[in-house]
């Protein structure tokens, strides 16, 4: 019988390119694509995770369980605090989309520049950093930056102004780093609009995320 992943989304612009990368990078998984809009909206207005945010997210992590999936991947790193919290006592096994991206980084420099175009992103994305970082025992320099106005002409659907912001930070950043995270999955976008490769690692979490969920779901 094929094992089942469900992909837990706060924005309706991760959905479809998930489930083409689940499709392709884990065959033969059945993916279930839970998306509650509202939870990253919350966040953004209460400037971080609220305890109505965390318990509907605990309900989503219990019905996806009736659902019948084998495990579940959190697509939003602002709500990743959350998988964290809950891990102990979730009815499947939990994954953040970004902890393997996270662990890479720290691993690839130690000038880490983290891109977002959400605020509340940022914080728990540098955490996650930080906390890979003492638990691999390197030092590391994070530069955190937020794209203003990318996120709500993505919302708004105008890609293309999104692409164009996130492009102009990306490349003042990586004059400046080692290593740059790409902290939205919804971002990862941004890299095939690039001129030519870039010089140093560029690092998004939905594909390295999926990956990691395969080989949990292997075990």
């Amino acid at each position: 019988m094929p094992k089942t992943l469900a992909l837990l989304h706060t924005t309706p612009v991760t959905v479809a390119s998930m489930t083409e990368l689940a499709a392709r990078e884990l065959p033969g998984v059945r993916v279930i694509n839970l998306l509650d809009d509202s939870l990253l909206k919350d966040v953004i207005a209460a400037g971080g995770v609220t305890p109505a945010v965390e318990a509907r997210m605990r309900a989503y992590f219990a019905q996806a369980k009736v659902a019948g999936a084998d495990a579940l991947l959190c697509c939003c790193s602002s709500v990743g605090d959350v998988v964290d919290r809950a891990r102990a006592d979730a009815p499947l096994p939990l994954l953040r989309i970004d902890e393997p991206m996270a662990a890479e980084a720290v691993q690839s420099g130690r000038r880490i520049g983290v891109i977002a175009t959400v605020r509340t992103t940022l914080e728990p994305t540098v955490r996650l950093i930080r906390r890979k970082a003492e638990e691999l025992g390197r030092e590391v320099a994070v530069e955190p930056v937020v794209v203003e106005g990318a996120f709500d002409a993505l919302s708004a659907g105008d890609g293309a102004t999104h692409d164009r912001l996130v492009k102009e930070a990306l490349c003042a950043l990586l004059q400046r780093s080692d290593v740059v995270v790409l902290a939205q999955a919804s971002i990862a976008r941004v890299l095939a609009s690039l001129e030519q490769p870039p010089a140093i690692p560029v690092l998004t979490s939905p594909l390295s995320g999926l990956r990691a969920a395969g080989a949990k779901l292997e075990e």
